[in-house]
């Protein structure tokens, strides 16, 4: 099975909706367009973008996009790539995870006891190293490491 980006969400303000594109523009070192994690503060964040997979997802009985992930994927489980690894989205776009999302109080609005039942499962965050247009149908693929022996 082919990995492919299902979703793309923005959200542009804290405690905002996320808000489902067709495609989206990655910015090198800093994040999505349009996104509020995507600040131009001078010094690299590590959560630029978050990814989330369909399949973990509905194990939790959760729709796209309420753990507030930004790039949503199916045909990979996302908690078997690790930190340092990178996944290209698309044609250009190449991203970095950098680690587990912490669930935040914000996942026991949608349900209560959702943080805890979330732990190292709410998704990878993920730096963005190479930037570009990302559209939803856009297959993903494990591409390298960041460090090479």
């Amino acid at each position: 099975m082919v990995a492919e980006i299902i979703s793309l969400q923005i959200c542009v303000g804290h405690r905002e909706p996320m808000n489902p594109v067709d495609s989206a523009t990655f910015i090198e070192g800093f994040g999505i367009e349009g996104d509020r994690h995507a600040v131009k503060s001078g010094a690299r964040t590590i959560r630029q973008v978050l990814l989330m997979d369909e399949d973990t997802l509905e194990g939790f009985g959760l729709g796209i996009g309420q753990v507030r992930e930004n790039v949503t994927v199916r045909g990979i489980d996302l908690h078997e790539v690790e930190a340092g690894q990178r996944l290209a989205l698309g044609d250009d776009v190449v991203v970095e995870i950098t680690q587990f999302c912490a669930p935040c109080e914000r996942m026991d609005e949608v349900r209560p006891g959702l943080r805890e039942e979330l732990f190292e499962q709410r998704g990878m965050l993920a730096t963005v190293i190479s930037g570009g247009a990302v559209n939803v149908g856009d297959q993903v693929q494990v591409v390298e490491s960041a460090s090479v022996s």
